[in-house]
Formats: C-alpha cells, sequence, structure tokens
C-alpha cells in the first residue's frame, strides 16, 4: 500500500472517529437562547460535537456565557433585529453597516466550512431562526439542520382550517399552501438537509407534504421554564383549602427592550388601575377575595427604579412584606388596599407558574406563559416590537389563549368574564398547551441532531 493511500485511510478513519463540527447560526435573542439550550443538551450527549457559533444579528451573549467560541464579527444593529415589521428600520440598519455585516458573515461561513474540510473534520451546521440562516446553511456547502421558530401554520389556518383574514394582502401568506413559500421550501429539500424542527405539529404535518424530513418534537421555547418551588404543594391534602385562600395573581409582562418597555409598563399600569376598580363592585367576582397580587416580570436589563417611580405615581406605596413566596431577596413589594404590586428581576419562571392570567405586551414571555396553559390578554403598544401588527399576528399564533384589547381599560371586563366561565378556561388551557408544546423539547432536537448528522 502507498504511503498517500495509508494518509488517506488514517485520515478517513480520524474522521469517523473525531467529534463533529458544529457551526450553530442564529438571527435575533430569541434565537440565540434556543439555540443553547439545544447545545447544553447536545453537551451532555455521549461524543458531543465541538460547537461554534455565528449570531447574524446582536453580539452572541447567549453563546459567550457558555464559552463557546464566535467565527465572525458581530454587531447590535439599530432595530434591534425587528426589520421585518418596520421599513424604517430596515434603512437605519443598511446605513448602521447591515449589507457589510452580512458580507463579512457569509464569508466567515465558508472560511469555517472550508477549514475544517481541510482538516478533514465531519462538518454540520444548525440554523435557528428564518430563512436567513437557512439560506446561509444551504449555500454553506455543508450538511445542516433547521429550527424554524419565526413560522408557523397556525398564522394562517387551525386545526378547523383557514383563518379569516380582513386584508387582501393576507392571502400571500399561504399563497402555496403553507406559510413556507416555495423557496423556503426548496431550501429545507435540499439533499443536505437532514432534518427541519418545525415549532408545532400542526406546521410539521403541512411541510411533510413536499419531500422535507420534517420531525415533530416539540419548541424549545417551553424548555427550562421550572419554577423554585415544587409544584407538588397543589396537590398536598389541603391544596383544595390552600386554592380558596391563596391570591388571585396576575402576571405583568412589560417586554425586555427598553425605552420600549417602559411605555408599555405605563399602559399596563393603567389595565391595572381599571382592574382595581372592578374588583370593588359588587357584581364582581373578585368582591370578596382576600388579596390580589399584581407580579411584574421584569427584565434584568431594564431600571426597576424606573418601573418603581411609575408604580408610585398610581398611588402605590412601598411594604416590606411580601404576600407570597418569590425566590429573590431583592423583590419591590407595593400595597394599594388589599392588593400588592410586586417587581422581581429574578424569578421570572415563577412569575409564569405563579400567575392566573397575564397582562401582555411581550412577545416570547407571552407565548411561554400561554404555552403553560394560561389566558392572556394583549394591549398593544407603538413598537417596534410590541406594535397592533406584531399583536395581531402573535393573536393568530396563539389563538384563543390571548385576547387582544384596544384600550387597557378593557382588561377589567376581560378579566371578569373569564373566570366566571371554567370551561373557557380550560378550552384555553388545551389550546396553549397545543399550540406550544411539552417541554424537553431541547433534549429530543439534541438527540436527533446526534442521529441525523
Amino acid at each position: 500500500m502507498s504511503n498517500v493511500s495509508r494518509l488517506s485511510l488514517a485520515s478517513n478513519s480520524q474522521a469517523a472517529t473525531s467529534p463533529l463540527r458544529l457551526l450553530v447560526l442564529s438571527n435575533g435573542h430569541g434565537e440565540d437562547v434556543i439555540a443553547v439550550r439545544i447545545l447544553q443538551e447536545l453537551q451532555r450527549q455521549s461524543n458531543p460535537p465541538e460547537i461554534f457559533a455565528l449570531p447574524l444579528v446582536g453580539e452572541g451573549r447567549a453563546y459567550q456565557k457558555l464559552d463557546i467560541p464566535l467565527i465572525g464579527s458581530v454587531r447590535t444593529m439599530p432595530s434591534g433585529g425587528f426589520i421585518y415589521m418596520d421599513n424604517r428600520q430596515l434603512v437605519r440598519d443598511v446605513r448602521g453597516g447591515l449589507l457589510q455585516l452580512t458580507l463579512s458573515q457569509i464569508k466567515a461561513i465558508r472560511r469555517w466550512v472550508s477549514s475544517q474540510k481541510k482538516l478533514g473534520n465531519k462538518r454540520a451546521i444548525l440554523a435557528v431562526g428564518d430563512i436567513v440562516p437557512l439560506l446561509f446553511a444551504t449555500f454553506s456547502g455543508a450538511n445542516y439542520a433547521f429550527v424554524g421558530t419565526a413560522k408557523s401554520e397556525y398564522y394562517v389556518r387551525d386545526e378547523a382550517g383557514l383563518l379569516p383574514r380582513k386584508s387582501k394582502d393576507a392571502r400571500w401568506e399561504n399563497f402555496s399552501g403553507s406559510v413556507y413559500h416555495p423557496w423556503e421550501r426548496w431550501l429545507m429539500s435540499r439533499r443536505r438537509c437532514k432534518a427541519v424542527f418545525p415549532r408545532d405539529a400542526l406546521t410539521t404535518e403541512t411541510l411533510k407534504q413536499w419531500p422535507i424530513p420534517a420531525f415533530n418534537l416539540g419548541n424549545p421555547m417551553m424548555d427550562g421554564l421550572q419554577p423554585t418551588f415544587s409544584r407538588q404543594q397543589f396537590y398536598s391534602q389541603d391544596s383544595q383549602q390552600q386554592e380558596i385562600v391563596r391570591p388571585f395573581v396576575v402576571t405583568l409582562l412589560p417586554g425586555s427592550r427598553p425605552p420600549e418597555a417602559y411605555a408599555n409598563w405605563e399602559i399596563i399600569m393603567i389595565a391595572v388601575s381599571a382592574l382595581m376598580a372592578s374588583f370593588q363592585e359588587r357584581d364582581s367576582i373578585f368582591y370578596t377575595s382576600n388579596r390580589v397580587v399584581f407580579l411584574g416580570a421584569i427584565a434584568p436589563g431594564l431600571d426597576s427604579h424606573i418601573l418603581s417611580q411609575s408604580v408610585q405615581s398610581q398611588g402605590w406605596r412601598t411594604e416590606s412584606a411580601c404576600p407570597i413566596q418569590i425566590a429573590d431577596p431583592n423583590i419591590l413589594t407595593f400595597k394599594q388596599r388589599n392588593a400588592y404590586l410586586l417587581l422581581t428581576q429574578q424569578a421570572y419562571n415563577d412569575c409564569l407558574h405563579l400567575g392566573d392570567i397575564a397582562i401582555a405586551m411581550a412577545g416570547t414571555a407571552t407565548e411561554q406563559f400561554i404555552g403553560l396553559g394560561k389566558p392572556a390578554i394583549a394591549i398593544p403598544g407603538n413598537g417596534p416590537q410590541y406594535n397592533p401588527a406584531f399583536a395581531e399576528a402573535q393573536s393568530r399564533l396563539l389563538g384563543s389563549s390571548l385576547i387582544l384589547v384596544e384600550q387597557p381599560a378593557e382588561v377589567a371586563k376581560i378579566v371578569q368574564s373569564l373566570f366566571k366561565d371554567p370551561d373557557i378556561l380550560q378550552i384555553i388551557a388545551e389550546n396553549g398547551m397545543r399550540r406550544m408544546g411539552k417541554s424537553g423539547a431541547a433534549l429530543r432536537i439534541a438527540e436527533c441532531l446526534q442521529e441525523r448528522f
């Protein structure tokens, strides 16, 4: 056997036994978080891949926390990734260097694939988000998989059929029989595309009409949401008595992006005041309720003092005693009559699990709350994220679990009507869990990736 043949055999043997090199592409903070959940499960597998990342939007801090090396330039654009909602945001991003950044990212991906190929390493790409990372993955020359976070058939249909739409332009969302257009389906049906993970069962079944390797493994957005308290406390011997005396809890979700979140909070506080007033009416189902707790789930990046000033301007006073157990030593507590308002930046999961209903002006947080089987009331703001167009689209995605109101004062009437009808609450619970899926999706996707790659 020649030396060249021996070297070739040695190289092939090394490639077969060496770990996979995986490059992750994602385009947004939420997508980064979803990608990281999958990567954490991959790292727990036997013979885990060696992981690299390239966040196409933002600085990729979620990857940096895991010490995953970034292969190219990263930069935060003026829009924060919301260019698809507003053409003006796109113009700002182009002026901010979007085109140059995109070209450098394409070069970085090709350079990474080429270097891994020269080293004889097995290589693959995981694209998380929408058509942009999918497109980059398709033309990289490597095998790839796609986690589709941006699109769902629920935007245009439910299990009963197509949704009625007011706009004539809306029919184009589904002109080819799916929310994924023919060019997107072409990218997903290439030979090098080894797996596609849609966000729900309805979308998976629709994509299976074409030669697309689609797997219904759930939505990683519902992973990592365990509360700090034991769920068994709801099923203890005195749970019925606890249910009678426990406070009615309203979770407040203003979003995470300043300054938009501060403007959203002002709107939410109007809804809180209206709800407080309705609880004092004699025909209110909450008239005899001992306590009401408003639980503000505040992103760590927001200034809690700005929100506190808004709360106090509405007549709330600071209180030392907290009415419920929350795993946050720095929680801010306010009281007004028999109601409490809490602000926490460390107990997000607890806020989701404790809430009976949410007043929501957020993207991912609203979907996660509803995925736990709870109703939410949404008030469209002025954006750039939570504007009327976004809220309307989100209401289609989440169906009966998300109720849209035009004015914050309308929230009170919706809350009263919902909790007078247990049957509606049961329908909402089933709907939310069906649309968002069970937890554990990241592990299931990681195991599938190991098998497919």
